[in-house]
């Protein structure tokens, strides 16, 4: 069996590449990373090295164009300013819609475009990184254990039946992830998480407050803040 990752740079897809390269081999493992217009190149640059860690072949995709109509403020087009606030201070400013920082549908056109390209590569199964803490409030509502659930029937009847999504964090916290990829040894220095592009992560974005948290919860330092 082979399998495809989705790997942004950040701590979640890290850990899942970990996870499919320990059940398949890294011989058995593609990484795919999507550009989607953002504001910065951090990400993209820190999953290279992550695959490069791991020994995995990397395939890049390009969906910029599919989101260019979209404001949304993760996006170079935007002129939105990206909160500096947690999710949930957020939320209570959206009366229950999805936070700006919201790519429009943007895991269900990963997940397509990775069907594609899974089912071409011949791989079995798709994993990618969604967790409780991003669906929790319909943050983002395409980390949740229903659109995961929906997605996997669509693609899996739509491959005729030849591939499935693992989504392996979709019930757990952001610290229960962090606590696995400890135990696995990830290279969490390599990862970017933060919405900015400067030097260092910002410490204020919704991201960077999660991410803190995950490692204060877990009783250590993130590798990733260099002093």
């Amino acid at each position: 069996m082979k399998a495809l990752v989705l790997l942004s740079g950040g701590l979640d897809s890290a850990t899942c590449l970990a996870l499919a390269v320990k059940k398949y081999g890294k011989e058995n493992v593609i990484a795919l990373s999507v550009s989607y217009g953002q504001k910065h190149t951090k990400e993209i640059e820190a999953a290279g090295k992550i695959a490069d860690y791991y020994g995995v072949e990397k395939t890049d995709l390009d969906l910029s164009l599919i989101f260019k109509f979209s404001d949304c403020s993760l996006l170079a087009s935007s002129n939105e300013e990206i909160p500096h606030d947690s999710y949930a201070k957020q939320l209570e400013s959206t009366d229950g819609a999805p936070v700006s920082t919201y790519v429009p549908f943007r895991n269900g056109l990963f997940l397509s475009s990775a069907a594609a390209i899974a089912i071409s590569r011949k791989c079995s199964v798709i994993y990618y990184g969604a967790h409780s803490d991003d669906a929790a409030g319909s943050a983002y509502p395409d980390c949740s254990d229903v659109f995961n659930n929906a997605m996997n029937t669509a693609i899996y009847e739509g491959s005729g039946r030849q591939l499935e999504i693992e989504a392996p964090f979709v019930g757990m916290t952001k610290a229960d992830v962090v606590k696995m990829g400890i135990e696995l040894d990830v290279p969490y220095e390599l990862t970017w998480s933060c919405y900015e592009g400067a030097e260092k992560p910002c410490g204020q974005c919704g991201t960077c407050i999660d991410r803190a948290k995950a490692f204060e919860l877990n009783n250590i330092a993130d590798p990733a803040i260099k002093e």
